[in-house]
């Protein structure tokens, strides 16, 4: 019964976008050097699983304690996982085992910069920060989005880039853009139920900035920014033409921003967060497949 908690408190079906990410920056590194270990994906995987916990978290905590997640609107992709509120977990345990799920990502990431390089030092310091700092000021400087793209998206990719191969290129950034996009959208539709509760518990998020109805059309410029950055990376070679692959989910994001455009508001929503998640995991995985079978 307690691991069920935690497993709901830690949000485990989200973390399926870290599983999903892992892959992309070894193979995109495969497939433009012939690079791979399988073991440092794993590691990697490993570490960016343990910093996504930490974040799940950490934002559970604060956002518990300053009362956000007492008022919002449950739904399956976002209002939080409810543990707290209920009273099912202590918060001082799950603020110690937010941490503790920081410093693992922290020696895994220690541990991968030994066998790659200190450069890798810039990318985990700068997703660590957005780990600790994500809810108590990013999220309050309207800029929790972009956060969000850089550390559930572009850096994770990046990164495993660079544990591969030791350096950074130009195809890893355009391989990192459109997981970029996708997660920051990820992030932007799930704002929409909590605007009021976010609004009140000091949060300024595009939403809350923007209003319902602009933040809409952000979304949607986003899905599109995500889909040309394929276009474009195969196009110019950036990119394995299997990659195309990753349009493959463009009904589902079609469905997705249309619904948004329409029905900004529970529960007409709900099957537009659905359709926004299928599209942000189904994409990422199909961009890691298309430069697996891309590979020379």
């Amino acid at each position: 019964m307690k691991l069920i908690l935690w497993l709901k408190e830690v949000r485990a079906p989200f973390l399926a976008l870290s599983l999903v990410l892992a892959p992309i920056g070894p193979l995109a590194a495969r497939w433009e050097s012939g690079l791979f270990s399988g073991a440092r994906l794993l590691w990697t995987a490993l570490g960016l699983v343990s910093a996504h916990i930490s974040v799940n978290l950490l934002n559970e905590y604060f956002d518990y304690k300053s009362g956000i997640d007492l008022k919002t609107v449950k739904t399956p992709f976002s209002g939080g996982s409810g543990v707290l509120p209920a009273g099912l977990l202590r918060p001082e345990g799950v603020y110690k085992l937010g941490l503790a799920a920081l410093l693992v990502a922290l020696g895994i990431g220690l541990y991968l910069t030994a066998i790659s390089g200190p450069l890798l030092l810039v990318l985990i310091f700068s997703g660590g920060a957005i780990i600790c700092f994500y809810t108590t000021h990013l999220a309050r400087w309207g800029v929790g989005e972009l956060a969000a793209g850089l550390g559930l998206g572009s850096l994770p990719v990046l990164g495993a880039y660079f544990v591969q191969t030791g350096y950074f290129s130009i195809k890893a950034a355009v391989a990192s853009l459109a997981p970029g996009f996708l997660t920051a959208d990820l992030l932007l539709l799930n704002e929409f139920p909590d605007v009021e509760p976010d609004r009140l518990g000091g949060r300024a998020h595009l939403v809350i900035l923007l209003g319902k109805r602009r933040a809409a059309y952000i979304y949607v410029a986003l899905l599109c920014a995500a889909y040309l950055t394929i276009i474009g990376g195969t196009a110019s070679r950036a990119m394995p033409s299997w990659c195309l692959l990753g349009l493959l989910t463009l009904p589902l994001a079609w469905r997705a921003g249309r619904t948004a455009l329409r029905d900004i508001d529970l529960p007409k929503l709900i099957p537009a967060l659905a359709a926004n998640v299928l599209t942000v995991l189904g994409t990422d995985l199909l961009l890691a497949l298309g430069y697996l079978l891309g590979h020379r």
